[in-house]
């Protein structure tokens, strides 16, 4: 993985530039959680920052290469070539029950009410009927990550999460 890190870094045609309300303290913190959560050293999330993507979209790349087989540089080529995460997610079947994050059938979901609406409507045998949108898949990506960085239950992540515009300032916001 690492030398496919390496080859993504040369391959960036240049640096996404952080969203204006992210601040450098909030991104570092966010990738500092994202290296932990999936196990990577810090200098490779920080080369995975490179790419031009959204920097809360890197845990979905890392997510979606490790339960599907397929290269983050795969992933993220077939994303600047304007394929959705909810048809990558398909394609490489990391459909709604691969990003289901468990919460109580009662708990307020947020910013993915939508999503858990039809995750508590739909027989779990029927799961892969779900659609879900772009949105969706980051959001239960980040609230996978973002609850068990913060060790915090995901009922709480979700509830608290409303009208979310980056994951990063997210996870800041309640780290404080």
């Amino acid at each position: 993985m690492r030398r496919a890190l390496i080859l993504m870094t040369l391959l960036a045609a240049s640096v996404a530039p952080a969203s204006s309300q992210e601040s450098p303290t909030a991104r570092a913190e966010y990738f500092g959680a994202v290296a932990r959560f999936f196990n990577l050293p810090s200098n490779e999330v920080a080369i995975l920052s490179d790419w031009e993507i959204p920097a809360d979209e890197i845990p979905v790349v890392l997510f979606m290469a490790r339960r599907s087989g397929v290269s983050p540089e795969a992933l993220v080529a077939l994303r600047k070539a304007e394929q959705s995460w909810v048809s990558l997610a398909t394609r490489y079947r990391v459909g709604p029950f691969a990003l289901y994050v468990p919460v109580p059938d009662d708990a307020s979901a947020g910013a993915l009410e939508v999503a858990y609406e039809a995750y508590r409507s739909v027989p779990v045998a029927q799961w892969s009927s779900i659609q879900l949108t772009n949105a969706d898949v980051v959001g239960l990506v980040n609230v996978r990550l973002i609850s068990q960085a913060l060790g915090m239950p995901a009922e709480q992540v979700l509830g608290r999460s409303g009208s979310v515009g980056s994951y990063v300032e997210f996870y800041a916001r309640l780290k404080r």
